[in-house]
């Protein structure tokens, strides 16, 4: 698959607090203090919101896959480019961990390389059948008469996806809260959204509409909190031109 993020500068290791007060080495002074955030990141929200994401649509692609019709060609070309997305998603998701999320790890928590080397692997693996799947979809979305064996494709895509997203959430996840100082960025939505901005890959504004999806509003709320003014500013037209694009595919809310 195609690697789209770019690197952003240092991750920030569990030595620094989210304030930017580095510890100090050899004696060196430390930079000056940057103001802390009126509120501190929602911790690993980028890492467990595009699982959700990626759950969701594993889950409905392969019904929407069924549905196609013969003379539908703009279903199917929108449907063949949401999961083109996905899939860039799910590309820069594991590149996030493996080059920039998992080197901390290793560092401070040593006792978790193994399972780190596993989830490395799997994601290269899984990377191999995103890729296998993304020209069976294209077949598909070409010819809706192979839609269904395809979608049976999807489906077990998506049950090894599964296999995956629990073994980091479960075994994982908690690990890592005792790895990272509260404040830290390191996983979050907005240094998600930062890499992104950098990435030759989704846009940000499309992967926070694609995250926030059937949220909680109050939730929503506190998440863009976190985020910039001007991603908040932005927010509800990018909402809303998101829905337009995407009601096509799975219906209007609430149908």
């Amino acid at each position: 698959m195609p690697r789209h993020l770019l690197p952003v500068g240092p991750a920030t290791t569990p030595a620094q607090r989210g304030n930017g007060t580095a510890a100090r080495q050899g004696g060196a002074p430390a930079p000056a203090p940057v103001p802390a955030p009126a509120v501190e990141p929602v911790p690993f929200a980028g890492l467990t919101l595009l699982h959700a994401a990626v759950r969701r649509d594993l889950a409905r692609i392969p019904q929407a896959l069924r549905l196609l019709q013969p003379d539908d060609a703009e279903t199917a070309g929108a449907l063949k480019r949401h999961w083109d997305f996905v899939t860039a998603m799910v590309t820069c998701h594991h590149e996030q961990q493996d080059t920039r999320l998992w080197p901390v790890l290793r560092r401070f928590a040593p006792e978790l390389r193994l399972l780190l080397n596993w989830l490395e692997s799997d994601h290269h693996n899984l990377d191999q059948c995103f890729t296998r799947t993304t020209t069976l979809v294209g077949i598909a979305t070409r010819d809706p008469a192979s839609a269904w064996p395809v979608s049976y494709a999807v489906e077990e895509l998506a049950a090894r996806v599964e296999t995956h997203l629990r073994i980091e959430e479960r075994q994982l996840l908690p690990r890592m809260a005792g790895v990272f100082q509260p404040g830290s960025r390191i996983g979050t939505l907005p240094e998600l959204l930062d890499l992104l901005r950098h990435a030759d890959g989704p846009s940000a504004s499309d992967a926070l509409v694609w995250l926030l999806e059937g949220v909680d509003p109050a939730r929503v709320d506190r998440l863009l909190a976190d985020c910039d003014d001007e991603t908040a500013r932005h927010w509800p037209h990018w909402r809303d031109t998101y829905a337009r694009c995407t009601d096509r595919l799975w219906g209007p809310p609430g149908q």
